[in-house]
């Protein structure tokens, strides 16, 4: 099988490894999916790890601790090639430093010294763009010089190209299913509002928008209050109405 051939069924398996997942609304499943997928993918890497951050905090994955050591050395350091500026990256957006312990030990001194304390002599990151909110790096880590040149760099690259078509959808289904979870919200209040009040269907939904501009909460927030309250009031003896919002 010549090298072309190798690496169409490497990205294939590692296509249908990523899609096989059924539950892409979990960001930390999808992130630690990323990163098993690209060891299998990308067979010169010994180790990686994936650091992304969002909405929701920052997070961590590796295939060891000592990369994620590595990962947030980094971020105390303020060197390493994680942190590369996008814009000084060349045309397929990965850093590779060849030999961390001789031609690119002074790249990123400190980081390179505890890489390579780590076994670590080659690296690779990517950038994942997701298009979102979510900000994503890839690093792959192999503990022989040069590992990544010619093909496993045209990989990986592509590899990472897959990962963050993912994170996007990811995203994106995160984004559908907090829209589902806010329309059934302010449903429920609706419902709430037009039995205890007597109401409409628009006056119940006028109600709530006053209630949300005069407290400066969103909507849904608004909706999942009220109905928190009367859940709550619920199980107060002779407690059976709930406050009117606006």
């Amino acid at each position: 099988m010549d090298p072309e051939e190798k690496m169409a069924l490497a990205l294939h398996r590692a296509a249908r490894d990523l899609t096989a997942e059924r539950s892409i609304r979990d960001l930390d499943r999808t992130l630690a999916l990323i990163v098993a997928t690209a060891l299998r993918t990308v067979p010169v890497a010994d180790a990686g790890g994936i650091a992304a951050s969002g909405d929701g905090g920052a997070w961590h994955h590796a295939s060891d601790p000592a990369v994620t050591t590595l990962a947030r050395l980094q971020e105390d350091l303020g060197e390493g090639p994680a942190l590369e500026v996008p814009g000084d990256l060349p045309g397929d957006g990965l850093v590779v430093a060849d030999d961390l312990a001789v031609v690119d030990a002074d790249r990123w001194p400190r980081f390179a010294a505890a890489a390579v304390a780590a076994g670590h002599r080659s690296v690779l990151c990517a950038r994942l763009h997701t298009g979102g909110s979510t900000r994503a790096t890839l690093t792959l880590l192999a503990s022989r010089p040069d590992a990544f040149a010619g093909g496993a760099r045209v990989l990986a690259g592509l590899f990472a190209t897959q990962a963050a078509m993912l994170l996007h959808g990811s995203e994106q289904a995160r984004y559908l299913q907090r829209a589902v979870d806010s329309r059934d919200l302010i449903g429920q209040a609706k419902g709430i509002l037009m039995e205890r009040f007597r109401v409409d269907d628009d006056a119940a939904f006028q109600m709530l928008v006053r209630s949300s501009q005069d407290t400066n909460m969103k909507l849904a927030d608004v909706a999942r209050w009220l109905r928190s309250e009367v859940i709550g009031s619920a199980r107060e003896p002779g407690a059976d109405t709930a406050p009117a919002p606006g």
